[in-house]
């Protein structure tokens, strides 16, 4: 099986892979559209954050998010 698609010169052009979402303009505008409400809640529940619980609490959630992160998913393990 070819897996190479052929041009209009009728040679062969190397196969094109698509774009991840997260590094296209619209992935990066989303990111940054995060950041942004993420800074803004922080900024205005900054007096819950730094509340003993709320920093229990930010601990937590941080946990499985830096997780699945740093390990791309599940299934990252044996990489």
């Amino acid at each position: 099986m070819d897996t190479n698609t052929h041009d209009d010169d009728g040679g062969i052009a190397p196969e094109t892979h698509p774009r991840s979402f997260w590094k296209s303009r619209t992935g990066t505008v989303f990111i940054a559209f995060l950041a942004l409400i993420g800074f803004m809640l922080a900024y205005e529940h900054r007096a819950h954050i730094f509340s003993g619980t709320g920093l229990l609490l930010l601990l937590v959630l941080l946990c499985p998010a830096m997780h699945l992160f740093m390990h791309h998913g599940h299934g990252g393990h044996d990489k």
